[in-house]
């Protein structure tokens, strides 16, 4: 016999007599493996495990409680189902109906839900009233978190645009936000950045984050400042390893989520899809049931246009505005409770409670015990797109603070007389290693201004500073520092920054950074997504299996021949893999990684077959200066090759009439990036502002004789 269950009341919240299920099923999927979860009274019990469905009738039934399996006759739905046991189910076997979502959830104009319940709010409003807090209504704190390149800063240059932020008259470059060199020319954000638009009389702070896996300390440190995300996700490539790894981030914090299907108006794109793999993601995450029931948009970012439905899209921004003051909640404060900021880099942070005002005597705290008086002299705030003078900053706002020279990264600006630290942040452990050591070349202080150790040390220190993911380490000796970073592209771009600054030096490859747990040898793996044309396929998957990846998931996409490859392989397997991936594709292939987990060391692996001589391609050109042990070169053959490139041909007295001709091939421009991936165990990478050069290590050279030497 089948009947309603009862909807739960009040009091049947929490206590109950059998918990609340939460199951997900998507069009066309007759099988679903999930993890469902059981709430008691007093405790969470994960009683059901990879719970699998078949679906073929009007009702399920469950058997005995304590079983771990659950299997049903049930129709194939669209959306999402939430069912409750109804108090009496003692029998072996009980059996419902199910009550289903709103299918048009996420098109058709719905009204616009917060990622809170309202059971939730109010017991969260209940508990902020204990608490002595209250939530700001004139203020929203959002980042915008997504995968690399999938339309972040160009949609909070729409966003800046038709908020007014600018003149009708004012040129305005693409990407507002990326205003740092590196970031222009590589076209990828590397810096978090704060901006602030007024939308209805209110205040929206926005913070644009990188999308790159390696830059991912800037998103850490950078969420507590804010209650909610925007989540932006390509409307082809659907959630990508990155967004993987923001979202995850964002959910531990219990931040409220609104995710944005950016170009929404590409030929293939795949919405249903975005929405359904977002969903799968969260519950993946362990995500809340509120923080899954998010509100989706639809937009184009180059376009300036956003809707709640992907073929109905409005003329402006506006229904992403409105989603941003509805669902994303106002910042919970203590306005007169004592001060309290945490701080980010260059003196930039919000403000959690109390009132900071300008030449306030404050209290700076790294923890309850190592706190230092200091004096603000300047207070800033963010209005549209630059900083503000401001005599007094209110609680829940994000400001910027002059005056306190050694603040560092994670500390507390606290009240003077009663103010406590607050929680300091957490970053992921870096992955990989360079060394980085002083120009030993013959060309050493030629083109470069700062050369010595002191130097060198100085920057470094500075660097960590402002780089919370970044650890710098001394060497074997005086002269060489151990410098961590997230990946090898966080480690170049540092030193991209210091041979612009005018320093010269020498790093040597990148090595991965290695565990050993219980006399287990455990090494990191990394998550690698492959976009590769069908024709080119088989190269990079050969390429892939000699570096130890082991492919977990592969799926076409849409009519244009294009194939994802996701594989789990060594971060070792990674180093120098990009240009062999563009190599065996002819640069059609796309590659992303993100750090998954450490895991035990896969054996060895050969990831370069060619040595280094002339007689293959060379990286030098005529009239430019060489010296002893300097690369010059690609062999065709594995080993090196010793020669003179600098030797002339020997003159005779004997006339000939023939033309002597010489053809030189053009050499290759080899970049930062390319020399750090190329070089091996036993060479160097001298950098100076004017030239990259490659040498051998002469370290290796005293210990083995297998190393060869170009000599001049």
């Amino acid at each position: 016999m089948t009947e309603d269950p009862p909807s739960p009341g009040p009091t049947q919240r929490g206590c109950g007599v059998l918990p609340q299920l939460l199951f997900f099923l998507t069009r066309q999927i007759s099988s679903l493996s999930l993890s469902l979860r059981l709430s008691r009274c007093e405790h969470r019990v994960r009683a059901m495990e990879m719970a699998t469905c078949s679906f073929h009738g009007s009702s399920f039934s469950i058997p005995n409680p304590r079983s771990t399996s659950l299997s049903s006759p049930l129709p194939v739905a669209k959306q999402l189902f939430c069912f409750t046991l109804p108090s009496s189910s003692t029998a072996k076997t009980t059996t419902f109906k199910l009550r289903s979502r709103n299918p048009k959830r996420f098109s058709a104009h719905p009204p616009i839900k917060c990622s809170v319940s309202e059971a939730t709010e109010a017991a969260s409003i209940e508990t902020e009233r204990r608490s002595k807090l209250m939530r700001r209504t004139d203020i929203r704190n959002i980042a915008i978190v997504a995968h690399v390149d999938h339309g972040k800063t160009t949609l909070v240059g729409a966003m800046l645009r038709q908020s007014k932020v600018f003149r009708d008259n004012q040129f305005v470059q693409e990407r507002i936000m990326d205003s740092n060199d590196l970031e222009r020319e590589r076209g990828i954000t590397i810096l978090s950045k704060n901006t602030s638009i007024t939308y209805k009389d209110s205040k929206i702070n926005i913070i644009d984050t990188p999308g790159h896996s390696d830059f991912g300390g800037e998103v850490e440190r950078i969420l507590n400042m804010v209650e909610g995300i925007l989540l932006v996700v390509d409307s082809v490539e659907g959630p990508m390893p990155q967004t993987r790894f923001v979202l995850k981030k964002a959910l531990e914090f219990g931040h409220a989520v609104v995710v944005v299907v950016n170009k929404i108006d590409r030929p293939s794109a795949r919405p249903d899809f975005v929405i359904n793999s977002t969903f799968e993601l969260c519950i993946e995450l362990n995500a809340t049931d509120e923080q899954c029931d998010f509100q989706a948009i639809y937009a184009s970012g180059i376009k300036g246009k956003a809707g709640l439905s992907a073929d109905n899209l409005a003329d402006d921004l506006a229904p992403l505005f409105e989603a941003i003051m509805r669902c994303i909640p106002g910042p919970a404060i203590d306005k007169d409770g004592a001060l309290q900021m945490l701080f980010r880099r260059i003196a930039i942070g919000r403000l959690h409670a109390g009132v900071l005002r300008k030449g306030m005597d404050v209290k700076v705290c790294t923890s309850e015990d190592a706190c230092r008086v200091a004096r603000v002299s300047e207070l800033f705030v963010y209005e549209k797109f630059s900083r503000a003078p401001a005599e007094s900053v209110e609680a829940g706002d994000i400001c910027a603070v002059c005056g306190i020279n050694d603040i560092q990264i994670g500390e507390t600006i606290a009240c003077k007389i009663s103010g406590t630290p607050l929680p300091a942040i957490r970053v992921e452990e870096p992955t990989v290693k360079m060394a980085f050591a002083i120009n030993t070349s013959p060309f050493v202080g030629r083109e470069g201004k700062y050369v010595t150790s002191r130097n060198l040390r100085d920057r470094l220190s500075r660097e960590l500073e402002r780089n919370l993911a970044m650890k710098v380490e001394d060497g074997e000796t005086a002269d060489t520092f151990i410098v961590s970073g997230r990946g090898t592209l966080h480690i170049t771009i540092l030193i991209e920054n210091m041979r612009r600054e005018g320093y010269e030096f020498m790093v040597g490859p990148p090595k991965v950074i290695n565990k050993r747990v219980n006399d287990k040898l455990l090494e990191p793996y990394e998550i690698a997504t492959v976009e590769v044309p069908e024709e080119h396929m088989g190269p990079v998957v050969e390429l892939l299996g000699k570096r130890r990846g082991q492919m977990f998931d592969m799926q076409g996409v849409g009519s244009e021949g294009t194939t994802f490859l996701k594989y789990k392989i060594p971060t070792r397997g990674l180093l120098g893999l990009r240009n062999a991936i563009l190599t065996a594709s002819r640069g059609t292939a796309i590659l992303n990684t993100v750090f998954d987990s450490y895991g035990p060391w896969a054996g060895d692996m050969s990831t370069w077959d060619q040595g280094s001589l002339e007689r293959g391609q060379l990286f030098i050109g005529p009239g430019v200066e060489v010296y002893r042990g300097q690369i010059v070169g690609i062999h065709q053959r594995p080993g090196d090759l010793s020669l003179n490139v600098c030797k002339k041909k020997a003159a005779t007295n004997i006339r000939s009439n023939k033309e002597q001709t010489v053809i030189l091939d053009t050499p290759l421009d080899y970049s930062l990036d390319d020399c750090i991936e190329y070089i091996q165990e036993d060479e160097l990478v001298e950098v100076t502002p004017a030239s990259i050069r490659m040498c051998k290590n002469p370290k290796f050279s005293k210990k083995s004789n297998s190393f060869h030497f170009f000599e001049n």
